[in-house]
């Protein structure tokens, strides 16, 4: 194995899953996610989603990049955060409220737990 790992989602069998209905808000969400490496507590890869809004509560930390897609990240106290192709943002452990994506959304992820 490379220490120089492409990000793409070639070659990569796709987990697909929803979120558990407990948590979701509207719409029937579908999230696609190309693991491409977990190492300890790092895991990375892809995730898309459909349209749909649910909760979110994170107790690990989390960078995103957004290649495409419209999704909307509002904290508990209703502050909106619109995430657009091209921008990239830390969401840290503690952060609580809810994920609504508006067009499909492709990400770049990197967990650390």
């Amino acid at each position: 194995m490379s220490n120089l790992q492409r990000v793409t989602r070639d070659g990569i069998q796709p987990e697909v899953e929803r979120p558990d209905p407990a948590r979701v808000l509207a719409g029937d969400p579908v999230h696609t996610t190309w693991s491409i490496e977990e190492r300890g507590n790092i895991y990375s890869g892809l995730w898309q989603s459909t349209p749909g809004k649910w909760t979110v509560s994170y107790a690990e930390w989390e960078y995103v990049y957004i290649h495409q897609g419209h999704s909307i990240l509002t904290d508990t106290e209703g502050d909106e955060t619109h995430l657009r192709a091209g921008d990239s943002y830390i969401i840290r452990p503690g952060y609580a409220g809810t994920w609504e994506v508006v067009e499909t959304t492709l990400k770049d992820y990197v967990i650390i737990t």
